[in-house]
């Protein structure tokens, strides 16, 4: 396993632990990737030492430079670095035992195979030891290689106690099994079905964190799916799981929402990173359960249901503890209008339709119709390829009125500031419905994005609402009394 160890860091860690006549070994995720050859493999090192983990951690870190900070943790033993782009971390080999309140262990001295034994999963459990004497040499008494062969999330005990002691385990079973292609054997799987109660014990912050990580996969719909078979969504993302099922009524039914939204999320995943983009398409749909509305003759409805999803994009971030700054906001927009471009591929497009949308969505009207074209899951191809080329009229005129019009970053050309001084006005409604007057001016196109034009509506709605232009001292100059 030598092939794992051809990073610089190795050399130095094994000069400092064979001077220190201590036995230490590579663990975890950094070798299981490099046996994956994992386009991006994991960039956290930890180092098992049979010994004081912290005063190598020390060592190592004052051979590398003398101005590395180490991070100590001494209730649990443990000390880290960064080191150019990598986390590494020390830990003395350890034993742990639970409390069925809380995940966090009571920690003791132990042996390498009681370390190994309290990993989460056998591809996790895989060691190489640092030792110059034995450098290199695998560890392996889980059969963790031949279930990276077979592709398989397995536990390295009783799956029952490794979920029931640190429920996160159960997210990061199929975080993994999302991320890496993997299959949770059976009896893994089962066991998390049993104890997916004990989630309600982790900080939504660990959840998410997770949660993340399934929506930053290649194909995050395998996670998500994974998460609704075993009980787990229903209790961390209950909007979502609200989604599954389909109705049916004189012989009408709806599509499953939930396999859609799925199918929306892969969809956009194949063409960004951005990870609220994401977020954004998992939830566009999150409130067609409260609007859903069957109508005799017609079928079924979610009338609504864009603008009443984005009114409760903020509690799900609030609960899952995630950002409630700009973030959110950008994904309770694109949830709020995306259905506005799909609305306008499907009937004549007037250069107002397009200003609104360009004023409403601004910078992000490229990300809004990306979401909008993902949102095509049609099997019929004809009529998906009918709306993608509708969704190209919609970019080209989107393109043609921001040439002209200049709306993606749309500021007022005139602003309170002005129509206050020109009317010797203080704050007031006044001023918002001139600027409102202004802005829908504009955006119907009855005159230009231009500060001319806009001043000149300013004085016909002032004199409209009973305002009369306060002269300057320059104007006095011009026309004395």
């Amino acid at each position: 396993m030598n092939i794992c160890l051809n990073e610089k860091i190795f050399d130095i860690l094994s000069e400092v632990v064979s001077e220190e006549n201590v036995s230490a070994y590579v663990i975890g995720g950094y070798i299981r990737d490099c046996i994956l050859k994992r386009d991006h493999p994991e960039k956290d090192i930890d180092v098992v030492v049979l010994g004081d983990g912290i005063k190598i951690a020390r060592k190592v870190a004052l051979k590398l430079n003398p101005h590395v900070k180490v991070s100590v943790f001494r209730n649990f033993g443990t000390a880290m670095f960064r080191f150019n782009e990598y986390d590494i971390e020390f830990v003395g080999a350890r034993k742990e035992s639970y409390n069925k309140r809380s995940r966090k262990p009571v920690v003791e001295k132990g042996t390498l195979e009681e370390d190994q034994e309290r990993r989460d999963f056998t591809i996790n459990a895989l060691a190489v030891s640092l030792n110059r004497k034995t450098y290199g040499a695998f560890l392996d008494p889980f059969g963790g290689l031949n279930d990276i062969e077979k592709k398989i999330i397995r536990t390295p005990c009783d799956p029952n106690k490794t979920f029931s002691d640190d429920p996160l385990r159960m997210l990061r079973a199929i975080r993994f099994a999302c991320q890496l292609r993997f299959k949770i054997e059976e009896k893994t799987f089962s066991s998390i079905i049993s104890n997916a109660n004990r989630i309600k014990i982790v900080s939504p912050e660990r959840i998410t964190a997770e949660l993340n990580k399934i929506l930053l996969s290649e194909q995050p719909s395998h996670g998500f799916i994974l998460l609704e078979k075993s009980g787990l969504l229903r209790l961390i993302l209950p909007e979502l799981d609200n989604l599954k099922g389909v109705d049916k009524k004189e012989g009408k039914a709806h599509k499953d929402n939930f396999h859609h939204s799925l199918k929306v999320l892969d969809n956009i995943s194949k063409h960004t990173d951005n990870l609220w983009l994401r977020w954004a398409a998992l939830l566009h749909d999150i409130a067609k359960p409260l609007t859903k509305k069957y109508t005799p003759g017609s079928g079924w409805s979610f009338h609504g249901h864009e603008y009443i999803g984005s009114k409760m994009i903020p509690e799900i971030f609030r609960k899952l503890k995630l950002p409630l700054n700009e973030k959110m906001k950008y994904v309770r927009k694109l949830v709020d209008l995306h259905l506005r471009p799909i609305t306008l591929s499907q009937e004549t497009v007037t250069d107002s339709a397009i200003r609104r949308l360009l004023f409403e969505a601004g910078d992000d009207i490229d990300d809004l119709m990306m979401l909008c074209e993902a949102d095509i899951t049609s099997k019929n191809e004809a009529k998906k390829t009918r709306h993608l080329e509708n969704f190209k009229l919609v970019r080209n005129k989107l393109k043609e009125i921001e040439e002209k019009d200049a709306l993606r970053r749309f500021q007022p050309p005139v602003d309170g500031a002005e129509i206050m001084a020109t009317f010797g006005i203080k704050p007031g409604k006044e001023v918002g419905i001139i600027k409102n007057a202004i802005r829908e001016a504009i955006l119907d196109g009855i005159i230009p994005n231009q500060h001319d034009a806009a001043r000149k509506l300013m004085i016909e709605k002032g004199k409209d609402l009973g305002l009369t232009p306060v002269l300057n001292q320059a104007d006095r100059h011009k026309n004395p009394e």
